[in-house]
């Protein structure tokens, strides 16, 4: 099996589909994502979550923020999984999707675990990583408060952040407040859109 082009193992492979037949599950009764996106899953919001992966697929410390549905959160776990290191910490305030998370984590055996709290308050129970992960979110202005702490104590901190056609104008406004370092890397599932890697992330003075 490929996913954008990358090889998956057979056994990331079962992972991922028993992922999907949960997810179905819970959606029925849990608004994780719109009923009319369920037809993409593999398409749109597996491709999409395997992207920000593949594009630092090591076994290092990530926090996913706003995990609602597990994308790109659990995705990042169960691939970390096959490597054999690294570890996820899903935030996720809302309490019936921090549940499903942690169903979904404990029956796929994926490296992570879930936090129940405000994207504010994490930083003071999750004291640094490495890398930070976020999609459909916030604007990049709000996502750079949130995650200015762990940038503070580790300065090689990485972020990837997946961005519609209007992200130009969410980077020209991020300017007005942060100094980054930006790499663009186009998607592979929709034209329009990006992943953004955000590195050196400071206050301006």
């Amino acid at each position: 099996m490929k996913i954008n082009g990358q090889s998956v193992s057979r056994e990331t492979q079962e992972k991922l589909e028993h992922f999907v037949e949960l997810f179905k599950k819970w959606n029925k009764t849990t608004n994780l994502v719109a009923p009319s996106t369920l037809t993409e899953l593999w398409s749109r919001h597996i491709a999409d979550s395997a992207q920000i992966f593949h594009l630092s697929p090591y076994p290092q410390r990530w926090v996913d923020l706003g995990s609602g549905g597990g994308f790109p959160g659990v995705v990042t776990a169960i691939f970390l999984s096959e490597i054999g290191g690294g570890w996820v910490d899903l935030v996720e305030s809302n309490n019936k999707k921090a549940a499903f998370l942690r169903i979904a984590l404990k029956e796929t055996g994926a490296r992570g675990a879930v936090h129940p709290v405000r994207i504010e308050k994490a930083p003071a129970i999750l004291e640094t990583c490495d890398s930070v992960s976020a999609r459909a979110l916030a604007e990049l202005d709000l996502l750079f408060d949130y995650i200015h702490p762990w940038a503070t104590k580790n300065p090689d901190l990485k972020a990837y952040f997946n961005k519609g056609r209007d992200y130009e104008s969410e980077v020209q406004k991020a300017h007005g407040r942060w100094q980054f370092d930006l790499v663009k890397h186009r998607s592979a599932i929709e034209a329009d859109s990006v992943v953004l890697e955000i590195s050196n992330l400071a206050l301006r003075r």
